[in-house]
């Protein structure tokens, strides 16, 4: 008897260095970047081992934190190309295993539109990976209006990767920003979006909020009582909070059960989570443990597994890949 297919992960939340941004990251001053260890090694061979000892079939791979731009705009188009087109050729190197949500040059908007452009009309790009806040702009700013207008255009994925926040000196206490400005960070960039009426002005956008939705879950009723508090009344009418964030994906990077994904399904549904492994910033190690708890914990659905739920979940949202998330 043939063999049951099993689902092969999506993960939407992996990253990747290259020696050449590592350099120029560091050279602008991020040595250690939020507080972390330094610079993680990356390789696609080692990745694609990580990936078939836990059967992930694609990962859509992003620039983490701290982003392509270091306070020169010229510098941060060439770098965003410049590995940009590093996992187009990955992609096409390895067919149905990588695939790639785009760095974009933020706050520079008009070099963001450029690379836009080129991303989806040249590299087949899967969406863009937009930081929290890029030199204290959060993603409700005014003068990103532009850029969120043409993604909603296309319809785009836009995967969120939190930040140190402009004032981590004084709130991060010495600590690694990753353990909690990070998971703050969404959630202030998140809110001013919603408070900002972006996401409503731009129904053609896709969100992937990463982490669980972070702190999310119980701040969306907090959330919404303000909007009603300061928000002129036309506009928080219209501001349904909880009915935005329940039309979000949301990653399970990091620390997903006991406690996390529990709490997110308060808010939104089960066809909203999406796998995350977060490598290579989590070692793998803890990489294992973190897939070990998703296979063992309990799905939501009957029949169901988390690895059969993301992975449906993962193929409605980027339909390509339909033809390569099956495992024999």
């Amino acid at each position: 008897m043939k063999p049951a297919v099993r689902a092969g992960f999506v993960d939407v939340h992996a990253h990747f260095v290259t020696d050449s941004y590592v350099r120029q990251a560091s050279a602008a001053g991020h040595e250690r970047p939020d507080g972390m260890a330094p610079w993680p090694s990356w390789s696609a061979k080692e990745h694609l081992a990580l990936m078939d000892r836990h059967e992930i079939a694609t990962a859509l791979l992003s620039i983490s934190s701290p982003g392509v731009h270091f306070g020169d705009d010229a510098a941060a188009r060439r770098l965003a190309r410049e590995v940009n087109e590093y996992t187009a050729e990955l992609a096409r190197d390895h067919p149905g295993r990588f695939g790639s949500f785009v760095a974009l040059p933020l706050p520079d908007v008009d070099g963001t539109l450029d690379e836009i452009t080129y991303a989806f009309d040249h590299l087949d790009a899967d969406g863009v990976a937009l930081m929290t806040n890029t030199h204290g702009v959060y993603l409700g700013d005014q003068r990103l209006e532009p850029v969120f207008a043409e993604l909603g255009r296309r319809h785009a994925v836009v995967f969120l990767h939190p930040t140190s926040p402009p004032s981590w000196e004084q709130t991060a206490l010495g600590r690694p920003r990753a353990m909690v400005e990070y998971i703050f960070d969404t959630a202030r960039t998140v809110a001013d979006l919603l408070m900002e009426g972006v996401l409503a002005r731009h129904s053609g956008l896709q969100v992937i909020v990463p982490h669980g939705g972070g702190a999310l879950p119980v701040l969306a009723d907090r959330i919404t009582e303000f909007t009603k508090l300061f928000l002129p009344p036309h506009q928080s009418a219209a501001t349904d909070v909880v009915e935005q964030l329940r039309r979000f994906s949301y990653d399970m990077a990091g620390t997903a059960f006991p406690r996390q994904i529990p709490a997110l399904l308060g808010l939104v549904d089960p066809d909203r989570l999406l796998f995350g492994s977060d490598y290579c910033w989590t070692p793998p190690p803890v990489t294992d443990a973190h897939v070990a708890a998703i296979d063992a914990a309990e799905p939501p659905l009957p029949g169901s597994t988390w690895r059969s739920l993301t992975t449906a979940n993962a193929r409605r949202l980027f339909p390509r890949l339909a033809r390569v998330t099956a495992l024999g």
